[in-house]
Parts: structure tokens; C-alpha cells; sequence
């Protein structure tokens, strides 16, 4: 079973490979495909929820999908996504709903912000909750953003990212991810803190990376009509899916399926007794 420790001791070794899940099936094919981590993430709100951004996701929705992955028993480390506003108000609430995370499943927290997160990072270390920390493009700040758009191009913006990336190390995180920034700035944040480096759409100098299950699956579940740069299909379940789907009414229009060989029968002699 992967550790917190683990994880950070694999900075500048082999790239650690981390996957979101959503429940108990996608959990255990994604662990018996070998990954190291898995991220319940937050964007359960558009992979599986059909909500058009995090912001709708209650940690309710997420102890509920934490729990259903962590019934898989996986060998990955298990990351949950503390959803927005769940740590934003006090260090008491983010504690208390982080530990309600833990309680699900979660062997970690990963949450978003910089520099302005230091004291909620410390106060989950302190309650002995890992936590990973989340840079650049933070969907839960989209608003603020301007929308979804890459963090990090002007200099003051890029050296921004680095002094938080120190910051939430020198807080205790254990790993980082980066989201949506220039490759020469992920390579400058990975090789100036001591903590791995997890990224998604910022280059491949990171010390791992991490996309979405129904992005690598070429499953759907995201509201944007062109997928974003980063995101590299492996497979094309959706279609798959709708294959089968449409093979399976097909057959059950023309009364093909069920078979008699996928049918219950009673005994020759009960039958004969009924009729």
C-alpha cells in the first residue's frame, strides 16, 4: 500500500503517475493498472455529477465518492479533494472536514491556494492529516481567474507560483500539483522545493502527473467541446459504451435478447402440472 512518505520520497526519482476516482469500479481499475495515487477529486461535479464547475460539489458528495473508492481497498494512496468553501472560513472547519474526509477513506487532502493557505496547511499537519497542495489554475477560483486560462505567464505571475510552491513546502505539504502553467515554470518550482511535483497541463518536468479518468478514457463527462491540450486519450470507452448500449436495444426490439439460454425455466413436470 503506497504511503504519504512514500510519495514524497519518490521527488526526482521515478514519475509518479496519479488518476482521478469517482467510485469503487473506476478505483480498482485504475489501481490494478498499477498508479500510485488516486485523487478523488472535486471535478466528480462534471465528470459524474453533470454540474458545470466545482463550485456545487458539498463535502457531503465527497465523503460519499471517497467512501465508494476507498471500499475498493486499493494500493494507491487515496487523495481526497476538500470541495470549496469546506476551508476557506476557519482552520476549524477545514480540520473538521478534512478529518470527516479521513474518516471516508482518504489517507490525504489535497487542497487549492498559495501563500494564503499556509495556516490551514499547518493546522491540518498539526492534526496529523497530509495534505497536498494545488497551484496555477485552481478551478475553485475560476471566478477570480476570469476563468479557466493559464496561471503563471508574466514574470510577477510566475514568480508568484514559486514563492507559494516554497511556502506551502516549508507548511508541510507533502506534494504539489500544478495545473495550467509554462513548462519553464514547472521546472522552476519542481527544482527549488523539496516536496514531488504533480502535474497537469504544465510540462513534463514535473515529478508526475495527473489526469482525469474520463479524460483518459475518452469517456466525456466535461462541459468543454474541444478537450484541453494537455489532456491525452488513451481510449475511447464513450463510444464503446454507446456501441453497446445501442447493440443491447437492438436486440431486445427484435426480441432477440433474452435468449432461452439467459432465461429461468420450470421443471418439465411443475410445468405440466401449471398448464
Amino acid at each position: 500500500m503506497t504511503t504519504v512518505p512514500e510519495v514524497r520520497a519518490r521527488k526526482g526519482s521515478a514519475p509518479l503517475v496519479m488518476v482521478t476516482a469517482y467510485d469503487s469500479p473506476g478505483a480498482r481499475a485504475a489501481d490494478e493498472a498499477g498508479v500510485d495515487l488516486l485523487l478523488v477529486g472535486d471535478s466528480v461535479a462534471m465528470t459524474v455529477l453533470g454540474y458545470p464547475d466545482t463550485l456545487h460539489v458539498t463535502v457531503e458528495d465527497m465523503v460519499h465518492h471517497t467512501a465508494a473508492v476507498a471500499r475498493a481497498k486499493p494500493a494507491a494512496l487515496i487523495v481526497a479533494d476538500l470541495p470549496w468553501l469546506s476551508y476557506h472560513t476557519s482552520r476549524r472547519d477545514a480540520v473538521s472536514n478534512a478529518g470527516r474526509l479521513v474518516r471516508a477513506g482518504a489517507r490525504a487532502v489535497k487542497l487549492e491556494g498559495g501563500r494564503k493557505r499556509v495556516a490551514v496547511v499547518e493546522a491540518l499537519v498539526d492534526a496529523e492529516i497530509p495534505v497536498m497542495g494545488h497551484l496555477g489554475l485552481t478551478p475553485q477560483s475560476f471566478h477570480a481567474m476570469g476563468g479557466f486560462k493559464v496561471q503563471g505567464k508574466g514574470l510577477d505571475a510566475a514568480r508568484q507560483v514559486i514563492d507559494d510552491a516554497k511556502a506551502l513546502d516549508a507548511a508541510g505539504c507533502f506534494a504539489v500539483v500544478l495545473e495550467g502553467i509554462p513548462t519553464e515554470v514547472a521546472r522552476l518550482v519542481t527544482d527549488n522545493i523539496e516536496i514531488p511535483t504533480i502535474g497537469i497541463g504544465a510540462g513534463p518536468s514535473c515529478d508526475g502527473q495527473v489526469l482525469v479518468w474520463h479524460d483518459v478514457l475518452g469517456f466525456g463527462g466535461g462541459d468543454y467541446a474541444v478537450a484541453p491540450k494537455f489532456v491525452r486519450r488513451y481510449a475511447d470507452l464513450r463510444s464503446a459504451a454507446i456501441e453497446g448500449i445501442a447493440a443491447y436495444a437492438a436486440d431486445v426490439r427484435s426480441r432477440a435478447f433474452p435468449s432461452d439460454s439467459e432465461s429461468y425455466h420450470l421443471r418439465p413436470d411443475v410445468a405440466e402440472a401449471l398448464l
